[in-house]
């Protein structure tokens, strides 16, 4: 499997990614090109090469122009919808967007709907042509180190902020993203990791560091060039050295029979926002012949106090059982293919590098289905026949 990993010494910003994709071999004339399919009238991205104490790395610089501004998410949203950018694209990029719309609005209340700087159309290049360089790279997973918080104090249009801001700090909390402090120990080292950023990272990563074979390497610089540490965002991509299918994950319980049934798949939502694996729910039979549910959560080991802190908090239950699972994965791969009705991306299951499995991806599927009118079965029976006759084997 071919992996990515970003270490973020510098911070992460949408532009210092941008660079570090570059950087690492992906043609920029080719992403320019791609990106032209968000149809951003006087858009200019350009990137050169320079130093950050001793990196030396591509700086990427975009600017809008005379590109409109977005006044909402809702409206970031609307124009990847109505792009030409590729289906699996627009899905990861939607979810990135609106990973950044909750956070903007659980810190700044309505007024968090209007947009300052990140209605500004660098925004939807950075979140496009980063995953559009992670596709390009032939990326299939990808990992992250923890992120440095900043320090200091810095300017913004919604006036003077802390480092990290209030809208980085949500997203880091919404996805229970691991922190250390700046380089050094950097007192004024100012914002280190932008929303933009942080919400490419914490939507699209993992927090942990994979063994691996490095291929390419590439080091994304930011604008800033301070004295104390490389201002620099580092990604290495190569092929997974041993099988990424065993993991250790603690497996978060409890039992409730005295819940209102609504509030289960909220509680579920918030587990997965947190980062679970999984979530479900099994029914079973409690002492006196009661009825009731078991809640179950499949978490990382480094969030799971926060996810034993949230049953606590949203549940009504009183104890909350945690054990280590130890639990083996199959390869898997997503891929776009082309179909009778249009593109839609799939997941591929291999075993000992054979494709043996696929299945159609829900959002692509729901897309096809309100454009074409078919009924979403038919829809998913289409895309998984048609991408069965190209990409497994021994299928007529």
């Amino acid at each position: 499997m071919r992996v990515g990993y970003l270490q973020c010494v510098g911070g992460v910003s949408g532009d210092m990614l941008l660079g570090a994709i570059v950087d690492a071999g992906v043609p920029f004339d080719d992403l320019r090109s791609r990106l032209n399919g968000l149809s951003l009238d006087g858009m200019a991205i350009s990137a050169r090469r320079n130093r950050r104490g001793g990196v030396e790395g591509t700086l990427v610089s975009v600017d809008a122009g005379s590109s409109p501004r977005f006044n909402t998410v809702s409206d970031l949203v609307e124009a990847v919808d109505e792009s030409d950018l590729g289906r699996s694209v627009k899905v990861r990029a939607r979810a990135i967007l609106e990973r950044l719309g909750k956070a903007e609005a659980s810190v700044h209340g309505d007024e968090g709907t209007h947009l300052h700087e990140l209605g500004s159309a660098d925004t939807l290049i950075d979140v496009a042509g980063a995953v559009m360089g992670f596709d390009m790279l032939g990326v299939e997973r990808l990992y992250s180190s923890p992120l440095p918080t900043g320090a200091g104090v810095f300017g913004s249009a919604h006036g003077p902020l802390p480092a990290p801001s209030p809208a980085t700090t949500a997203l880091l909390a919404m996805a229970g993203a691991p922190t250390i402090p700046p380089p050094g120990g950097a007192v004024e080292a100012g914002e280190m990791v932008t929303p933009t950023g942080a919400a490419i990272v914490t939507t699209l990563a993992e927090f942990s560091q994979p063994a691996m074979t490095v291929t390419q390497a590439g080091y994304g610089l930011g604008s800033r060039d301070p004295g104390g540490y490389p201002n620099v965002v580092a990604l290495r991509v190569g092929e997974a050295s041993e099988p990424l299918g065993a993991a250790t994950l603690s497996l978060v319980e409890t039992n409730i029979d005295d819940m209102n049934a609504e509030v289960f798949p909220y509680v579920s939502e918030r587990l997965f926002e947190l980062g679970a694996r999984d979530v479900w729910l099994t029914p079973i039979n409690m002492k006196k012949g009661r009825t009731g549910v078991t809640l179950s959560a499949l978490v990382e080991p480094g969030i799971e106090s926060q996810a034993v802190d949230l049953v606590l908090r949203e549940t009504t239950t009183l104890g909350v059982r945690v054990s280590p699972v130890y639990r083996y994965e199959a390869e898997r791969e997503s891929v776009t293919v082309e179909t009778s009705i249009g593109a839609a991306s799939v997941k591929l299951k291999r075993l000992g590098g054979r494709t043996v499995s696929l299945s159609p991806e829900y959002e692509d599927c729901r897309l096809l289905a309100r454009e074409t009118g078919l009924p979403i079965l038919d829809v998913y029976r289409i895309v998984e026949s048609e991408a069965a006759r190209d990409l497994l084997p021994d299928t007529p």
